[in-house]
């Protein structure tokens, strides 16, 4: 017992020796003396730790933006501090949306890398100074901080931390909180904030399990999903950007909007709707593209009806010539709609750029999506291929489309009924969206045979509505014709045979009347002799 309390007592005059004389340098040394004394200690001290140390800051030198390492070193070290870290602190993170365990602060964890054992460590330092700022590290700033063997120097270097990044980013974007995009108009920028878009948390059920398309189809759009979030070396190999269009067309209500959310949470990517008619310049539709993030789809809704993108390309002499030479056909009913609305600058070559020239090559890994109800209205160099690299066309709902709806309104694999819709479904066009309408319960407890049959009631009625379009359809078609025979009649030049005809009629007439007229004189010679 006397041995520890000397013991104790010799540590306790060390270290109260160590602080008085620290406080003595402290207060009589020089600045720079200190700097050198300290200076030379650490390396010292680093010839006899055979350890190395890095530290990764939470923030960066304009200490507004988290740094990406930071980020993606947290998410690779939450997916393990579950299991070998002591003390954690959960939390939602801002952009997840499931809780995220890491370690808590001043907390140590091991890893292991190709047999290396290597020690991450968590630290804070709290600044003391009461002081206003705006900046959000004034207070506390965080690091993280990694010791490891001098001898795995370039292992961990080149290899290791490459490793934890590339995978901390995997992980950030699989637990991150998919957002719906929409672009501001440029009158909506404000203040220091100005925001090129806005969002709200894209939470859409759609699932290619649900959507109702042909097995086939289905099976080949996934495999091209697949195929394109899998070629970044791919695409890199063959020298192009890593993009792919799509182009969905079809009725409306075919699910071109289903396929869209479907395709975002197959791939896990965030979404941008596209409005064009509030983009003024091609300028600003290249801004949009450059704030919009990797793994994401590029949506424009309706392409055919966002802006007069069709029939741009040049007129010919003729009709420069009748327009004044300026190649436009001014038409009173556009000119109105473009006064009343301001019309966007934005031009056909202003796209296509944004979808297939430089500027398309800044970021990666995204899909760029068009949808209409018209293919054949919009212009060919738009929708080649190159640009549009597939073209899914959604049609009228088939035989295999109706049996998951059934499954996913009526939860049946089979019914009586099916023979009979089948055959209706066949000969009828409707689209996705009226089958689900007359397949879904009116009732909380909806009977699948009542269902059944309402479809095959708007089956039928569809099949009326058809047959009578049609055959009024064929009605207007020949009256069409026999109006215009009759016309080409009235239009068709007269024959040489019509012109004798006329001609003899003519010399009949004059002869019967030059007849009449000399029997009058024999008349009244006869008349004047009697007299």
């Amino acid at each position: 017992m006397a041995s520890m309390a000397e013991i104790w007592t010799g540590i306790g005059s060390t270290l109260a020796s160590i602080m008085f004389v620290n406080a003595l340098v402290q207060q009589y040394l020089p600045y720079n003396i200190r700097y050198y004394l300290e200076k030379y200690f650490h390396k010292v001290i680093g010839f006899a730790n055979p350890y190395i140390q890095i530290s990764f800051n939470e923030y960066g030198v304009d200490r507004l933006k988290r740094c990406e390492a930071y980020t993606a070193i947290e998410a690779y070290l939450s997916s393990k501090s579950s299991k070998l870290a002591k003390r954690l602190k959960a939390q939602i993170g801002k952009d997840s949306k499931n809780i995220v365990l890491s370690m808590d602060d001043h907390e140590e964890m091991t890893d292991e890398f190709q047999g290396m054992k290597l020690w991450w460590s968590t630290s804070k330092t709290t600044n003391k100074s009461q002081q206003i700022s705006f900046y959000p590290t004034s207070d506390e700033k965080r690091f993280l901080k990694l010791k490891f063997h001098r001898k795995y120097r370039d292992i961990i270097t080149e290899v290791y931390l490459n490793h934890v990044i590339e995978k901390g980013k995997e992980l950030v974007v699989e637990n991150r909180q998919r957002k719906l995009y929409t672009n501001n108009p440029n009158t909506g920028y404000y203040g220091y904030k100005k925001s090129l878009w806005s969002h709200v948390v894209f939470d859409h059920p759609a699932t290619f399990k649900n959507i109702a398309m042909d097995p086939i189809k289905k099976r080949e759009i996934i495999d091209d999903l697949v195929t394109f979030s899998k070629g970044k070396e791919y695409y890199a190999k063959v020298g192009k950007a890593w993009k792919r269009g799509y182009l969905l067309y079809g009725p409306p209500g075919t699910g071109k909007s289903t396929m869209i959310a479907a395709i975002a949470n197959f791939l896990n990517y965030d979404v941008y709707d596209l409005e064009l008619t509030a983009v003024k310049e091609n300028s600003d539709l290249r801004k949009l593209l450059i704030e919009t993030s990797n793994k994401c789809l590029i949506v424009i809704e309706d392409i055919d009806c966002s802006l007069d993108l069709t029939g741009q390309r040049k007129k010919n002499k003729a009709d420069d010539d009748k327009n004044g030479g300026n190649g436009e056909v001014k038409n009173p009913v556009k000119e109105k709609e473009k006064e009343e609305r301001k019309e966007s600058k934005v031009t056909l070559s202003g796209l296509l750029n944004f979808i297939d020239g430089l500027w398309s090559a800044c970021g990666g890994e995204r899909l760029i999506i068009f949808t209409t109800n018209y293919v054949e209205k919009l212009d060919p160099a738009l929708i080649r291929r190159g640009r549009m690299d597939k073209h899914i066309e959604l049609s009228y709902c088939g035989f295999e489309g109706f049996k998951i709806l059934a499954k996913n309104y009526l939860d049946i694999d089979y019914h009586e009924l099916f023979e009979t819709i089948q055959s209706l479904i066949e000969e009828t066009q409707m689209t996705p969206a009226d089958v689900a309408e007359n397949l879904m319960p009116k009732t909380i407890n909806g009977d699948p045979e009542i269902c059944l049959n309402n479809l095959i009631e708007g089956l039928e009625k569809a099949k009326e509505d058809a047959r009578v379009k049609a055959e009024e359809e064929a009605k207007e078609k020949e009256l069409e014709m026999k109006k215009q025979e009759e016309e080409k009649e009235l239009q068709e030049p007269k024959t040489a045979t019509d012109d004798a005809k006329e001609c003899g009629t003519s010399v009949k007439e004059k002869t019967k009347d030059e007849s009449v007229h000399s029997n009058g004189k024999e008349c009244n010679g006869k008349l004047e002799n009697g007299k």
